[in-house]
């Protein structure tokens, strides 16, 4: 799988002038995992939208949810990839699906926990401060649930750099 990766080796493993390891295998995962992020959360924001205006139950919100996040996560990630490297949409899917399932579900089973456990799914309404408050901590505590896992992945060559 080294295609899949092909930045891995000039970040991942890159050593500053002064020949000291650099920060980059963490910025890089860093990177990644705000990129992955920001797909997963247009989605996780919409899912929670409805389920909660329609008044859905939380069950049916979390797969809403989670639904719309790995679709919406999949679409940023496959934009990049096809553009500028020119792949078809299979190629592109081939070259990401392992490193963005993963990440989105560590992302999305620790926001749709917080998001619950903190009574955001419950509240009257998406725009109540419940809802906002527990959308205020389980987005970056899904980033920083996934930002380990993105760089296990990236270390592995099991993600698309993009």
């Amino acid at each position: 799988m080294s295609e899949s990766n092909d930045c891995q080796g000039e970040h991942m493993q890159s050593h500053s002038h002064d020949g000291s390891m650099g920060a980059g295998p963490w910025r890089l995962a860093a990177h990644s995992t705000l990129h992955c992020l920001t797909g997963c959360i247009v989605g996780e924001l919409l899912g929670l939208f409805i389920g909660i205006e329609a008044g859905l139950s939380n069950a049916v919100t979390i797969i809403l949810a989670t639904a719309l996040s790995y679709l919406s996560g999949f679409a940023l990630g496959l934009w990049p990839v096809i553009k500028e490297r020119g792949l078809s949409f299979a190629a592109a899917f081939k070259l990401i699906w392992v490193g963005e399932a993963v990440s989105i579900g560590v992302m999305e089973i620790v926001m749709n926990a917080v998001d619950y456990s903190l009574g955001g799914m419950a509240a009257v309404s998406f725009f109540s401060w419940t809802s906002l408050r527990a959308l205020l901590v389980a987005v970056p505590a899904g980033f920083l649930a996934a930002w380990p896992v993105n760089y296990w992945l990236l270390s592995r060559d099991l993600k698309a750099c993009h």
